[in-house]
């Protein structure tokens, strides 16, 4: 009886009326969303890269010109061989999104370290992802992934904005391929400059040929100038790295 008596309760939905301001703010989202995936679409696509660069490594105003042999598992490694004029190397490194290995041949010491380690000389927004994009020209990850403002800079494209406490701004040429990148601590008094000049094709990509990177942390300075003479993706590659017994830890 009490199922008989109950009559059903129709559901009665009231559409909101989409005022001018919501209709302006779904099209910038969709406008940001669209120049986003454009610059998406320019970066670098791999599963592995080899590089060969004339570097000059500069630490702390200690200045030497080595060559760097650098191999990129995507998302996995980053393995770097130091070899200097003479063809000897002189250091190998090995880092991945958890850890940080350095075998220094010359001194017969290793550093190991966890990832986080990066910190003492870059902010802690700066991730695995962040130096693997550096390496070939690639816009970094976490600013594709914001919400930036754009700018126009004569006929080149300006990202900027902020992350968490990381200051940013990208400048992209008319191809969308990333020419500077600038990141700064607004507390912790660091800050990341990298200049990509002199694009090539490599396999059938559009990377810099020229990637000029400076970091500082306080006191502390490292400068890299890499000039590429070889660039390969997507080859079959090892990465053999290894702490010969006798070596001890790094101070």
């Amino acid at each position: 009886m009490a199922l008989v008596a109950c009559k059903s309760k129709k559901l009665v939905v009231v559409n909101r009326p989409t005022t001018a301001v919501d209709s302006a703010a779904i099209n910038k989202e969709n406008s940001i969303r669209a120049r986003l995936a454009a610059i998406q679409s320019k970066q670098v696509s791999f599963n592995t890269f080899s590089g060969k660069a004339k570097t000059k490594l500069d630490i702390n105003g200690n200045s030497n010109d080595v060559t760097l042999n650098i191999r990129v598992a995507r998302d996995q490694k980053i393995w770097i061989s130091v070899t200097a004029i003479i063809g000897i190397e002189v250091a190998r490194a090995q880092i991945t999104p958890d850890s940080i290995i350095v075998v220094n041949r010359l001194q017969s010491v290793y550093l190991k370290k966890p990832f986080s380690y990066v910190y003492t000389y870059a902010s802690r927004q700066i991730t695995f992802k962040t130096l693997q994009a550096l390496l070939v020209g690639n816009a970094i990850p976490e600013v594709l992934n914001s919400k930036p403002d754009f700018d126009a800079e004569g006929n080149n494209t300006v990202l900027s904005g902020t992350l968490q406490d990381l200051v940013y701004k990208l400048l992209l040429g008319p191809d969308m391929k990333v020419t500077q990148t600038n990141l700064s601590n607004q507390f912790g008094g660091k800050s990341l400059q990298v200049a990509n000049n002199v694009f090539i094709q490599a396999d059938n990509r559009v990377m810099p040929s020229q990637i000029d990177i400076s970091s500082t942390a306080g006191d502390k300075k490292i400068r890299l100038n890499l000039r590429y003479t070889q660039a390969e993706f997507d080859k079959q590659l090892d990465y053999p790295f290894s702490i010969p017994k006798s070596y001890e830890p790094a101070n």
